[in-house]
């Protein structure tokens, strides 16, 4: 694999674009950078100013504008600005946008096989998902899967495992789950639907409201760092985990493909680097601010922190496993995908439990 270099990587495509940027002609530049200058422009399924999600995009946009020399420059629009919140995948596969950054699940429906590369439940955590798209293969099979619709993907942060959610009522058990009416996306959605629940797809700017006025009975949407910064423990009481409905979520960057071809080697390379430096950076943002919000929640006397009931639990890893089978049944490109996934996890299951797992069970 090519994605061993980072820092070192990033410095010298940064100095490719700069030489590019200052030579009077391109054969002042010994390595071949090209004077040409590209404005992109990027759209996300993020509210504007959201914290985590929505900084990894504008983070991304930064960092390739920089690191170009303004030979690549990307100007970013939230979700609704240009495009609706889960439009981004089709504006940028016709090419009414160059790039756009959101979750592969959101495609589901017209790509199933999308899930995999944002999160299947009881799946890959963040670290086993990064090992399997930049060392296993992954990465391979979804630009394979995007290809048809002249797309070329990235793999662009990620929150670690997210919480179970924020509930209006209790579940106390299994009959618990009958009629809840929950915004939870992609497999997630469907494994809550067998158990008996609704679930429904909100933008994150409907979340609040939805929870508050009763329009819905709980929300998952990511962890507390988002979760405050959207308000959510003042529209619900019970917040439950562990989040098993995603559990290493991966946010994609995609380029139209007819854009990527257009850039010289060197701002290809930005990008690709930049997009790898915003999966590695996201990550920690979230593991900081995870930890700093809930203990904020942990002593707010309005908010129980409460885990899922075993036999809960059991029940929906039950018809997760059953779902993601039906699935690879049912169409060769997912049997695939998920034939790569489950070897992976696997083989990580298997050293987790000795390493990250057995670690964590001996820390007070």
């Amino acid at each position: 694999m090519k994605r061993r270099y980072f820092v070192g990587g990033l410095a010298a495509a940064a100095g490719l674009s700069a030489c590019g940027k200052s030579a009077s002609t391109n054969a002042e530049c010994a390595d071949g950078g090209s004077q040409e200058t590209f404005e992109w422009s990027m759209v996300t399924s993020w509210p504007p100013g959201l914290p985590g999600l929505g900084a990894a995009a504008q983070n991304l946009a930064d960092r390739i504008t920089r690191a170009s020399g303004g030979r690549l420059t990307v100007k970013l629009y939230a979700a609704g600005e240009l495009v609706p919140a889960f439009e981004v995948f089709d504006a940028v596969s016709r090419g009414a946008v160059e790039m756009g950054h959101g979750a592969a699940y959101y495609h589901k429906g017209k790509l199933d096989a999308a899930q995999f590369f944002t999160a299947i439940p009881f799946g890959l955590n963040a670290q086993e998902m990064n090992g399997w798209l930049y060392y296993g293969g992954g990465l391979e099979l979804w630009r394979e899967l995007y290809e048809p619709f002249n797309l070329v993907p990235f793999p662009c942060g990620n929150t670690g495992v997210q919480m179970g959610g924020w509930f209006n009522r209790e579940i106390n058990s299994i009959e618990d789950l009958e009629g809840l009416k929950m915004r939870i996306p992609g497999l997630g959605g469907e494994v809550l639907r067998r158990a008996g629940g609704t679930p429904v797809t909100l933008p994150g700017s409907e979340v609040f409201t939805s929870l508050q006025t009763g329009a819905i009975d709980a929300t998952e949407w990511v962890g507390p760092y988002n979760d405050v910064a959207f308000g959510l423990h003042r529209a619900a009481k019970y917040y439950y985990y562990p989040g098993w409905q995603e559990p290493g979520p991966t946010l994609e960057a995609i380029v139209n493909r007819e854009a990527w071809d257009s850039l010289p080697d060197d701002l290809k390379a930005i990008v690709e680097i930049a997009a790898q430096s915003v999966n590695s950076d996201m990550l920690a943002e979230f593991a900081h601010g995870n930890a700093t919000a809930l203990a904020g929640l942990a002593d707010n006397p309005d908010v129980e922190l409460r885990a899922f009931p075993e036999e809960v639990v059991e029940l929906l890893r039950g018809y997760a496993e059953e779902i993601v089978a039906e699935m690879a049944a049912s169409d060769p490109a997912i049997a695939r995908i998920h034939a790569s996934f489950s070897a992976y996890s696997e083989a990580a299951t298997q050293w987790q439990r000795i390493s990250e797992q057995a670690y964590l069970d001996t820390r007070p």
